[in-house]
């Protein structure tokens, strides 16, 4: 009874950890167990389904519980979002320096392979120029941030991702596909493209919950009371998006020494993201909200953009990223439950 206690404990203490092993396992069990094809053919399809509703159910359970008198920018939003721009510039002037031919690296050093090189730099692009997930006011209620503007930080950076993408992507890597009109996704089109997924998950529940708030209040109060009903909806989801970020490095066609660089240097920069949101927090009063805004990224988005506009590989540097960022996210939420009891 007692070691049946224990676990269930441990699960609670460390889910996102459970999770993304969870969904490492799963993938693995049957990408290579030959008598659950059958069975994986029939999953993957309901899991494709499932998967956004679990998102849809994550953030409509959290705004249930958002007080929206509070939405309003901040200073912190204009910080955390000026040290994004600035690191997005940085890593875009790198890819077109290497490109330009200026970098004369030997071979075997730092990669070798100017090609490699770029797609490097372009995985790590993808986990910086990606909008603050959708997931983040989730965890940062867990940790006792403010859950109202981080929802606002979060549409505003999905704005300005929906702008900065389609201008920088096409830039760097122009595509080949004749589909994309001229070999090029248009400007317009990618921002319409990206700003209907990002109204389809997380505008949608945003106006459920306000609804809910002011005509559906018995059952909003209900949902309210469960504190941790997101959190754990958002590990369900955590786990599927490990099991298609194993999937996707298990079959890439990049070296294993490319692979390592760009999931070395992915924790670097998830751990530089971030330091720096902290900082900036610390400076402007909201030090909880704005490591989270700048280091925890919406992955899902950063593996689309990378699959649409630059090349399959670079998706790896954000299906590495988010192992990273919710390895972080543990690690935040044991140190905030630690200080927790220590006031008790």
């Amino acid at each position: 009874m007692e070691k049946g206690k224990g676990i269930i404990r441990f699960v609670k203490d460390w889910t996102l950890p459970v999770a993304i092993v969870v969904g490492t396992v799963l993938y693995l069990v049957f990408a290579f167990v030959p008598q659950l094809d059958e069975a994986g053919t029939v999953l993957g399809p309901i899991i494709d389904t499932i998967f956004p509703i679990l998102i849809f159910l994550t953030l409509f359970v959290t705004f249930c519980k958002v007080d929206f008198h509070q939405m309003r920018p901040h200073r912190w939003h204009v910080g955390v979002l000026v040290a994004q721009l600035l690191m997005v510039a940085v890593c875009v002037g790198a890819i077109f320096w290497i490109k330009d031919g200026t970098n004369t690296a030997d071979e075997g050093v730092w990669l070798g392979d100017s090609r490699q090189q770029v797609l490097l730099l372009e995985a790590l692009l993808t986990c910086i120029i990606g909008p603050s997930a959708v997931a983040a006011p989730v965890v940062t209620g867990k940790l006792g941030g403010n859950i109202s503007t981080m929802i606002t930080y979060t549409i505003i950076s999905s704005v300005t991702a929906a702008i900065m993408i389609p201008i920088a992507f096409p830039l760097l890597e122009p595509s080949s596909d004749p589909s994309l009109g001229g070999g090029m996704l248009s400007f317009i089109d990618g921002f319409l493209i990206i700003m209907e997924k990002m109204a389809i998950v997380l505008l949608l529940p945003l106006v459920l919950g306000w609804v809910m708030q002011h005509h559906v209040k018995g059952l909003c109060a209900r949902i309210a009371a469960m504190p941790n009903l997101s959190f754990y909806l958002w590990a369900v989801s955590l786990s599927i998006t490990t099991g298609v970020t194993v999937k996707n490095i298990v079959h890439s066609t990049a070296t294993i020494e490319l692979l390592l660089w760009i999931a070395v240097l992915s924790f670097v920069l998830c751990l530089v993201q971030f330091a720096v949101g902290r900082g900036i927090g610390r400076t402007l009063g909201e030090e909880v909200n704005s490591g989270q805004a700048l280091f925890q990224k919406n992955t899902g988005l950063s593996i689309w953009v990378a699959y649409m506009y630059l090349n399959p590989v670079a998706s790896i540097g954000a299906g590495c990223y988010v192992l990273w960022q919710n390895i972080v996210n543990s690690l935040e939420l044991w140190q905030y439950r630690k200080k927790s009891n220590q006031h008790e």
